[in-house]
């Protein structure tokens, strides 16, 4: 049975088409993988179908009485509110049940006889189905949910306006898994999990019995959690049956066929093309000609998507720094309260070293708090001589005005604009993307312009907050690639140990000097 199905959807922003005629289905409890590079449509192609965009053609049905629950890369919480009363909205319809039965108790003291049976019927079927939904047990689901995803750690009682993006991202994805809804629409949710949370969900997402969808670029991630693959490439959709390894490999061998019926198509129409060409004129071959000539103008002209542009990421070096790249004294990191115990870490030279821990533990603010940018509570940094740095920050300012060539240009106002697009396309953006608002971007193609800041500019030390979060397959193969070659220092926060751990020299467990383990 299908509970979503979709036809010849069309969708773009302005003169850039995202996807053109494409067609879906989602089936009673199917897990779908949707996948493809940055910038192919993926997240727009949801925002479409739960009616946050309007599509430009095209049919969308849902089932009947179907529930949604949508989390994408740009939802937001409640503000003032804490992380125990966020999580408890997740069964807002249940409270509300429980309301209207107390209105109907208070009722019950003034009904007369006839309105009494009513009542006492209304409030047996609304006790029964907060009893089948397990209304008594609300407090002990959003512990469960709360823990295995690391909230509990943070405290439940925290205003949510406290938290870094991350771990709202967080509360948002733990209160979609307490609503448990008909079809469960994830994108990229395990940008900010670290492994540990990332497990937890794999195993809840196998066990799921409702449907979801799910855009992910964590491959290892999506082959043991999905059942069926849609793939969106150049404004087309395409559906297969199995994980994403059989994807791949049924995806190689349709584009090896296709290329080799190109191949021999062309070779067809060049013969046909220059047997008229020679043919023609003459008066005995003329109709042979003719006849040719009819069935090159018919012919279905084959046609191969023009290959998308690969990134390259190719960091520029600057000049040897001192030994010492930088050494914390009884450094206690923090805002209002400390997030840690004095910390004593030393860097050197050449060094690349992964920090890890759960999330909210305070790796992002010791990098924050090492290069100045968050002012320590107590202890102190002493930073290298000769240092040239390398910022990414886990979270950007979607809020820029500016095309992609501005945000560049804005940064290296000495290059032509030869040189700021040259420099985009390496990074694996379009034409079309380099001339579009910087905060129309996807997650990923966001993530290529800050790296294309960093890469253009010498450096001898890169200090990295999840750089691969929103990067597609391609793109984190060839930064992990560029990060091999670097000769400089890294100092990298990353939650998956695929893509660093066979190029790391050291690595700091941040939780032996957290007060939040």
């Amino acid at each position: 049975m299908s509970i979503l199905n979709v036809e010849n959807l069309s969708h773009g922003f302005g003169d850039r088409a995202i996807f053109d005629n494409v067609s879906f289905r989602m089936l009673k409890g199917e897990h779908i993988g949707l996948v493809g590079a940055n910038g192919e449509g993926k997240s727009t192609f949801m925002s479409v179908v739960t009616g946050k965009l309007m599509p430009d053609e095209g049919k969308i049905e849902w089932a009947k009485d179907v529930r949604i629950g949508y989390l994408d890369q740009h939802s937001v919480l409640e503000e003032g509110i804490s992380i125990r009363d966020a999580l408890k909205q997740a069964f807002d319809h249940l409270f509300d049940m429980e309301k209207r039965m107390n209105e109907i108790c208070d009722m019950l003291t003034t009904a007369d006889e006839s309105e009494m049976d009513e009542l006492m019927e209304e409030l047996g079927t609304v006790q029964e189905l907060l009893t089948a939904h397990d209304f008594y047990t609300i407090d002990a689901k959003i512990e469960e949910v709360a823990n295995a995803l690391g909230l509990t750690d943070i405290g439940l009682e925290r205003d949510v306006t406290e938290l870094s993006g991350g771990q709202r991202t967080k509360i948002l994805l733990a209160k979609l898994l307490l609503q448990k809804p008909d079809i469960l629409l994830l994108d990229e949710p395990t940008n900010y999990l670290d492994a540990e949370h990332i497990e937890w969900l794999k195993r809840y997402l196998q066990d799921y019995e409702n449907a979801f969808v799910l855009i992910s670029h964590d491959i290892p991630f999506l082959n043991s959690v999905v059942n069926i693959i849609y793939h969106m490439e150049n404004q087309e959709l395409n559906r297969y049956v199995g994980d994403y390894n059989k994807f791949l490999e049924v995806y190689e061998v349709r584009k090896k066929q296709l290329e080799a019926a190109y191949n021999r198509q062309q070779k067809e129409r060049e013969e046909l093309a220059d047997f008229v060409a020679r043919n023609k004129a003459r008066v005995a071959t003329r109709n042979m000609a003719m006849s040719r000539q009819k069935k090159l103008d018919k012919m279905d002209i084959i046609e191969l998507a023009a290959e998308k542009p690969k990134p390259e990421f190719n960091f520029k070096e600057a000049r040897t720094p001192g030994k010492t790249i930088f050494e914390t004294t009884d450094l206690v990191i923090g805002y209002d309260t400390p997030l840690s115990k004095p910390i004593n870490v030393r860097m050197e030279r050449g060094e690349k070293i992964a920090m890890f821990g759960a999330n909210g533990i305070g790796k992002s603010t010791l990098l924050k708090s090492i290069l100045g940018l968050t002012p320590a509570i107590s202890g102190k940094t002493v930073l290298g001589d000769y240092l040239e740095i390398g910022y990414f920050e886990q979270e950007s300012d979607n809020k820029s005005k500016n095309t992609c060539i501005e945000e560049l240009w804005s940064e290296f106002p000495g290059f032509s604009q030869y040189e700021v697009r040259s420099a985009l396309a390496k990074c694996g953006l379009t034409t079309k993307h380099i001339e579009s608002l910087f905060r129309v971007l996807s997650g990923g193609e966001q993530a290529k312009v800050r790296l294309c800041k960093i890469i253009n500019r010498a450096t001898n030390v890169l200090f990295l907050d999840e750089p691969t979060n929103h990067l597609d397959v391609d793109a984190k193969e060839e930064l992990k690639r560029a990060l091999k070659a670097y000769k400089g220092s890294i100092l990298l926060i990353c939650h998956e140990p695929d893509f660093y751990e066979d190029f790391i020299t050291g690595s700091i467990d941040c939780r032996e000097w957290s007060l939040r383990v």
